[in-house]
């Protein structure tokens, strides 16, 4: 028997009790806890939130995927014997498969670890397309890969029972447990150190100055979260075609191979890949095969606010990179760098031109709209529009 699985809850507009994000940092802490790496989600925002104040930067490292967060937390073990803690989406579970059963599993290493889950897409839940089927083999993976894991109550007695059970069983045990936090589990809790900065553009202004660059032909193939959403607000409010755009609702850091494999068999289309920093880094070797490739067709323009703004604003290391110059050492023939309204329309006025492939980094702020929508058609429709249009 693998699983404390509790009650399932519905979006029933019932009161829902939720967990004090301090008082689950306070158990953690007390076990032993003292490292937190992971990839940030947005039911686990507050929790991440509240980790981030809290604690040192060196014991709370957003790593660039969850695999690497497995593999950071195997070292800490290996360095410290203390127990580490992993946070991530139920999505990035597939990025961790590998570390967690060719590596920390307890038929290899057998390495310690408290997995702290956000359940998007949870059954009889309201949630996004691309969390549907991942909500609802969420807790099957787990037992698949025999990990020990309890769904956490959001009643706070009841859940610090929860974690302290598993807490326990790591300790006994020696090998990964998992805490899997349903929708609505924790506290509000607002990051104080949020990420800022003073680039005069946001993602949306720059976004729509850079599709209003585009050409006719030219396809664009946007990345994870509210950039895809703003761009299909955008081409509504512009009564657009939406046909010219794939919206990789899902699969974040892979939209750059996706506009590889479209820009290799399309060599009549310019292909514009709209990424985010976050994306970008989580799978950052791809940009070697595209370098490798050289398709002449193959446009990649990343909007770096140096955050994860979708999921709460936890900061990413962008900043801290040279993301032109990374470009240009994977095979990149021409990569430029933005950060000022009248840089940026200097730029694309010669962007579609340029050697390719080619990239572009757009400095900007981290503001956006909080009555953004999410797109009216389904993600079939998106997809066989795209097709279609790419047959033309």
């Amino acid at each position: 028997m693998y699983a404390d699985k509790g009650n399932f809850r519905t979006d029933s507009g019932n009161k829902i009790n939720m967990i004090s994000v301090e008082t689950v940092y306070d158990i953690l802490i007390k076990n032993g806890i003292d490292l937190f790496t992971g990839v940030p989600d947005s039911l686990l925002k507050d929790f991440c939130a509240y980790i981030h104040d809290n604690t040192s930067r060196e014991k709370n490292i957003i790593a660039a995927n969850e695999g690497a967060a497995i593999a950071i937390a195997v070292g800490h073990y290996l360095a410290t014997k203390n127990i580490p803690l992993v946070y991530m989406q139920n999505s990035g579970i597939g990025n961790a498969v590998n570390p967690l059963l060719s590596l920390a599993d307890e038929k290899v290493y057998k390495i310690p670890i408290l997995l702290v889950i956000g359940w998007r897409g949870e059954p009889n839940t309201k949630d996004e397309p691309q969390h549907k089927k991942q909500g609802a083999v969420t807790l099957d993976m787990l037992n698949v890969m025999k990990i020990p894991y309890s769904v956490i109550e959001t009643d706070e007695h009841i859940a610090a029972k929860q974690l302290e059970k598993l807490l326990s069983n790591i300790k006994v045990n020696g090998y990964p447990h998992a805490a899997v936090i349903r929708k609505n589990t924790f506290s509000t809790y607002v990051l104080k150190s949020k990420i800022e900065n003073n680039f005069e553009m946001s993602r949306e202004y720059a976004l729509q100055t850079v599709i209003n660059s585009l050409k006719e032909k030219d396809v664009t193939i946007s990345t994870t979260g509210k950039l895809s959403r703003e761009l299909f607000e955008y081409r509504e409010k512009t009564k657009a075609r939406h046909s010219n755009d794939f919206l990789t609702v899902g699969s974040m850091g892979h939209s750059s191979s996706i506009a590889l494999g479209i820009a290799l068999n399309k060599p009549d289309r310019n292909v514009y890949c709209l990424d985010g920093d976050g994306a970008l880094i989580m799978h950052t070797g791809a940009i070697a095969a595209t370098g490798a490739l050289k398709p002449k067709n193959y446009r990649h323009i990343v909007f770096n606010n140096g955050s994860h703004e979708s999921v709460g604003g936890q900061p990413t290391v962008a900043f801290g990179m040279n993301l032109p110059q990374t470009a240009l050492s994977c095979g990149y023939k021409t990569a430029l760098s933005v950060s000022t309204c009248k840089e940026l329309e200097s730029v694309l006025s010669e962007f579609g031109n340029m050697p390719s492939p080619a990239f572009l980094e757009i400095k900007v702020n981290t503001k956006s709209r909080a009555d953004l929508g999410r797109p009216t058609t389904t993600t079939y429709e998106n997809k066989e529009q795209f097709i279609n249009n790419l047959q033309q």
